[in-house]
């Protein structure tokens, strides 16, 4: 008898081992991936910042990967009607998701997500640093920064100013300028950058803080006015444009970013390998070209890297949105 146990012990054995080396190490399922299209949730409308970023990304990683990355709009709810889909999708890397630093803004804006933002997810890599910048449609009769505050305390909550969202970057940005400025104004709510761009065009808000992205071609075309940007610095692409800070707010800045990700368990030598090929992506010129015509600076990390990022921002809209009373349902 005890024999018998023993031989069934080394069968068992002899078939695990035989298992283990049927089934391909970690590091060959990095090599082999991906071996079908990779689609890319964008969690904003086409048109904003993050869009803009995605789609670039894609075009660039489809041509060097050898496999298609597709991008797939799925705005709503800030961000958080697409960031359930990447939670909730297999984690093989073969759904990414592009957000902004909205993403962690978030966690403290609802008392209640389908999802743990900081539990539920990866970050691969950061793909850009996201710079706001303020306009105003040329109806309005201000040209500098001190001009609209006067406005605006002249005319208080007349100005309507868009947002895309509660915890948003365009949310946040305008929070604290009318929090620093000691104005009001009125907030019109949009569903991404790209429909509030064309609301504010329309006419329907005065006053827009959004990515740079979503605003550029319109700036150039003149019409729109720019006003000033949220960085501590002014811009290479528009130095000739104040910052906010230096233009009337003192100690004015914020700037976020936008990054990518992918469901919290997918193994980590294909966070690896999308973190490498995101990187490569961001060192070449065209896409450099493209990212700095709209004065999105590419932002490379390592994974660990922006998991630092992830949770040091965490902390700090933490702070922010809690001073702003940005709360939502």
């Amino acid at each position: 008898m005890a024999q018998q146990r023993i031989a069934n012990v080394i069968a068992a054995a002899t078939v695990v081992q035989a298992l283990a080396l049927a089934l391909p190490p970690p590091a060959a399922h990095a090599q082999a991936f991906p071996v079908k299209p990779v689609r890319i949730i964008v969690v904003w409308p086409p048109g904003g910042s993050n869009d803009v970023v995605a789609r670039v990304m894609a075009q660039r990683l489809t041509e060097t990967v050898g496999q298609t990355f597709v991008v797939d709009n799925r705005p709503g709810a800030t961000g958080t009607i697409g960031s359930e889909i990447v939670a909730k999708s297999p984690p093989d890397g073969y759904t990414v998701m592009v957000n902004s630093a909205t993403h962690v803004a978030n966690a403290h804006v609802y008392k209640k997500l389908p999802y743990d933002t900081m539990k539920d997810f990866t970050g691969v890599a950061p793909l850009a640093v996201q710079v706001g910048m303020l306009v105003v449609h040329p109806s309005l009769p201000v040209k500098s920064v001190k001009e609209l505050i006067a406005l605006a305390k002249a005319r208080p909550s007349e100005i309507a100013y868009a947002s895309t969202g509660t915890g948003s970057y365009t949310h946040l940005t305008m929070a604290l300028f009318l929090q620093m400025s000691g104005t009001k104004m009125l907030e019109v709510n949009y569903k991404g950058g790209g429909p509030a761009v064309i609301g504010l065009l329309a006419g329907e808000t005065q006053v827009f803080f959004v990515g740079i992205g979503s605003v550029a071609a319109a700036v150039q075309a003149q019409r729109l006015r720019p006003l000033g940007v949220a960085s501590d610095k002014r811009l290479k692409a528009f130095p000739d444009l104040p910052t906010v800070a230096e233009a009337g707010v003192p100690g004015y800045e914020m700037t976020a970013w936008i990054g990518s990700f992918v469901p919290a368990a997918t193994p980590r030598p294909i966070v690896e390998r999308l973190n490498t090929e995101f990187r490569k992506a961001l060192e070449h010129p065209d896409v450099t070209k493209i990212l700095g015509a709209q004065a999105l600076d590419p932002m490379p990390m390592t994974p660990d890297e922006f998991a630092q990022r992830l949770r040091s921002d965490y902390d700090k809209y933490e702070r922010l949105i809690r001073a702003a009373g940005a709360r939502a349902g």
